[in-house]
């Protein structure tokens, strides 16, 4: 009895042996810590531009081995550029053209040799409205091109006289004239018909327009007038 009580205290006191062994093997090793590459490859993991571009924390931006790839933006940047660039050229071709002005129809604001931008899509989308500068085809040959200011919508009553135009009644307001261009000798009465639109330049004296040859239809409508683009000291938007 005295032999079986012995054996299980020996092996006790060898299990304790070894415990303690491997207890002061482990504090006095040293710490582990990573390799250069693994430290490279952590910080690589904790920074993704591609799916937390602005996500560093103040610790981690502070870390020496956090450092956001300027690099790699700078690729992307080049990468995605000309995509950007050639999309905007498309756009810009189905969108607007540049034409150049014959002519001093348009007086003061718009004059010979001009380079203007035209609109030949968005007019589709958003109705014209009285006083835009529009470019058409001259409805008795559809070869000429003309730019002039829209003053009647379908259903306006249009009177000009002495120098002025009514529509509907009221004098319409023209901050764009010219006061050397005013012709005070035009008389003309009209309704403007369902599907047209009625016509005029700015420089009265020197225009050809629905005084002359009437009416235009919708369907002469070729775009609007957004900016005049050259000579680049008179470059800006036209009203």
């Amino acid at each position: 009895m005295n032999s079986d009580s012995q054996a299980p205290r020996a092996d006790n006191a060898l299990i304790g042996n070894l415990e303690s062994e491997s207890t002061r093997a482990a504090l006095l090793a040293p710490p582990i810590t990573l390799s250069t590459p693994a430290r490279q490859i952590v910080a690589r993991a904790s920074f993704s531009p591609g799916v937390f571009p602005l996500g560093l924390s103040s610790q981690e931006k502070n870390s020496p081995g956090v450092r956001p790839s300027v690099g790699g933006f700078l690729r992307r940047w080049y990468r995605w550029f000309p995509q950007g660039l050639a999309f905007a050229a498309i756009f810009w071709s189905l969108c607007f053209h540049v034409s150049q002005v014959r002519g001093s129809s348009m007086y003061p604001g718009i004059l010979n040799s001009d380079r203007i931008v035209v609109d030949d899509f968005f007019y589709h989308l958003f109705p014209m409205g009285r006083g835009d500068v529009v470019v058409l085809k001259y409805p008795l040959d559809h070869s000429l091109d003309y730019v002039k200011r829209v003053v009647g919508l379908p259903g306006d009553d249009i009177l000009i006289a002495f120098g002025k135009v009514w529509v509907n009644g009221e004098v319409l307001e023209e901050p764009y004239l010219d006061a050397g261009s005013i012709d005070h000798a035009s008389f003309k009465h009209c309704t403007v018909a369902s599907g047209h639109f009625f016509v005029l330049g700015d420089n009265r004296l020197h225009s050809s327009d629905s005084r002359e040859f009437g009416q235009v239809p919708i369907d002469c409508l070729q775009g609007i007038v957004r900016a005049r683009l050259w000579p680049f000291g008179r470059a800006g938007w036209v009203n």
